[in-house]
Parts: C-alpha cells; sequence; structure tokens
C-alpha cells in the first residue's frame, strides 16, 4: 500500500485531527484546539520560517490559480451561483446531516456532482481587477462544492456511528472495523479514501456510557 507523505504543513482545529475530544463534537470544543494548539503551530511556524532556507518556486507556481479566475472573468452570464449555493446548502442538511443513511448520501454524491458539472459554467458578472466580491463569492463555491463531495462519500464509507457522525443504519460504534482516521483526497471528480492508524498508546478507547 502506497504511504502517503505530507511534509510542512500546519494546521489546528478541526482539520488538524488531533483527536483531544475523539470524535465528538460539542459547543466550545473547537477552544482547546484553537488557543492550545493553534498558539502552538503559530510559533513553531515563526521558529520554521526563521531558520529554514526557502523553497524553490516554478515561475509558473500561480498558473493554474490565474486559471481559474480568468475562466470565471469570461464573458457569458452562465448558471446562477445563488442558486447552486443554495442547492447545495440543502443537499447537504437534508442528506448529509447528524443522522446519516446509505440511501440518502448516495442521493446527495448524485446531487454534487451534477452541482459541480453545472459550476463549470458559471461566470463572474462583475469584471473588475480590484476588490471583486462577486469573483470571491464564487471561488468559494467552488472550494464548498469540493468539500461537500469530499464530506458526502466519506461519510458512506464509514459504516458506523461516531461521535458526531450518526448512522441511522450503523447505529453502533465498530472499533474492530473502524478505529481509524479517514483521509479523503479529491482527484478531479474521484474521492480516494485511504486510513491512518489512531494512536491509543495514552489512551485506550472505551465504550460510552452515562
Amino acid at each position: 500500500m502506497k504511504r502517503e507523505i505530507y511534509t510542512k504543513l500546519y494546521a489546528a482545529g478541526e482539520c488538524a485531527c488531533v483527536s483531544v475530544h475523539d470524535a465528538n463534537r460539542l459547543g466550545t470544543n473547537s477552544l482547546l484546539d484553537l488557543i492550545v494548539f493553534g498558539r502552538r503551530a503559530g510559533k513553531d511556524m515563526a521558529r520554521f520560517v526563521k531558520e529554514a532556507d526557502p523553497l524553490p518556486v516554478p515561475k509558473d507556481a500561480d498558473a493554474e490559480a490565474k486559471k481559474r479566475i480568468a475562466r470565471l472573468l469570461k464573458g457569458g452570464k452562465g448558471p446562477s451561483c445563488g442558486d447552486i449555493r443554495e442547492e447545495m446548502e440543502v443537499t447537504m442538511m437534508e442528506k448529509v446531516g447528524i443522522y446519516r443513511n446509505a440511501a440518502d448520501l448516495a442521493k446527495a454524491v448524485e446531487k454534487l456532482m451534477e452541482l459541480r458539472r453545472q459550476y463549470r459554467d458559471v461566470r463572474a458578472q462583475d469584471r473588475r481587477k480590484g476588490f471583486n466580491t462577486d469573483l470571491i463569492d464564487r471561488l468559494e463555491l467552488q472550494n464548498l462544492l469540493d468539500l461537500s463531495l469530499i464530506t458526502a462519500p466519506a461519510s458512506r464509507n464509514r459504516k458506523e456511528s461516531r461521535g458526531a457522525h450518526s448512522r441511522e443504519d450503523y447505529p453502533d460504534r465498530d472499533d474492530a472495523n473502524w478505529l481509524k482516521h479517514s483521509m479523503a483526497k479529491l482527484e478531479k471528480d474521484r474521492v480516494r479514501i485511504f486510513y491512518r492508524p489512531v494512536d491509543t498508546s495514552v489512551w485506550e478507547p472505551k465504550p460510552r456510557t452515562y
């Protein structure tokens, strides 16, 4: 199995997957991630920048970003950005919400793929090169569609309930098969899912009882 290697990447909060609160997601949980690990990451970033040699940057490092922006600023009206965003929000709320099941998640994936196809024809109506909130809205929508498409298949793939991930068709936690971190990577229109082991050397997993 190919090993995924990530270097020089700093993250804090839920995306860092530190598992301070296991898979739980209650109000104010993010404060510990933000205050403790955000501060630690920030301090180490400052140290690293002072000590590290700058990496070589290709001359065309900005080519892909320029291409994205040029496409959005190209003439033509295209479909409504607001309509696509609203359909995405409704799909994620109704099909990928707190309580999930395989049938709804499959419908969500299908709908999100359709919305991503519609987005390819979206154009910004404000074509200024300066402070352009119309362009920013469309760039943000693309990011949200990508994240939504990653979330739905990853949720469908994890056949158990754990923390805030509640599957109606798999209501129990399954440590035998799913005590592992789900990692997902979007490759064009395909979501590739792989895994990272959970470090249980400090705290052994136990059933949640109240």
